[in-house]
């Protein structure tokens, strides 16, 4: 799904950048379209974005989809999401898992994952605060239309579980 971001070209035009990741800040409509054509595989090949985190941009027509593919799984934090054109993503997909991860990790988790990027720790907190962490409560909405939710356990009882850290 991340190969739909908007441009950030057009995030900044339409002010939406500094949240990038909320939903509007893709194109559901293009995701939806792609999502058809791969079930109906009308081509010999579809060609699918893929985002690059070194860029922090989509690349159109990255990923081959050839007729012969006997699954596509496809990931993204609102594909249970009802408002918009996020409800005609649902009614494309067999099956939805959702993974249910404990506040304090998910929230753990996505600090790693900007630090990840060079960012700064407090940036990276700040980051997860004001446009992460609001933008899971959409996630969560969803979450009784998945097919299975898959529980994650909080890092702390993993550990306990390994005897090792993740």
């Amino acid at each position: 799904m991340d190969g739909f971001h908007l441009g950030n070209d057009e995030l900044i035009r339409l002010g939406r950048r500094d949240r990038k990741g909320a939903p509007d800040t893709f194109d559901v409509d293009g995701y939806t379209t792609m999502l058809g054509r791969l079930r109906n595989q009308d081509a010999p090949t579809i060609y699918a974005p893929r985002f690059d985190r070194h860029l922090e941009e989509a690349v159109g027509s990255s990923v081959p989809v050839g007729r012969e593919t006997p699954l596509v799984i496809t990931e993204g934090n609102y594909l249970l999401l009802s408002g918009g054109g996020w409800a005609n993503v649902r009614p494309a997909l067999d099956e939805v898992w959702f993974l249910d991860v404990a506040e304090a990790t998910r929230v753990s988790r996505l600090v790693d994952r900007q630090r990840g990027h060079g960012i700064s720790f407090d940036d990276a907190r700040r980051w997860t605060e004001q446009v992460d962490v609001p933008n899971s409560r959409y996630t969560l909405a969803g979450r009784g239309e998945a097919d299975l939710i898959v529980m994650v356990p909080a890092r702390e009882a993993i550990r306990g579980e390994l005897g090792r850290d993740l």
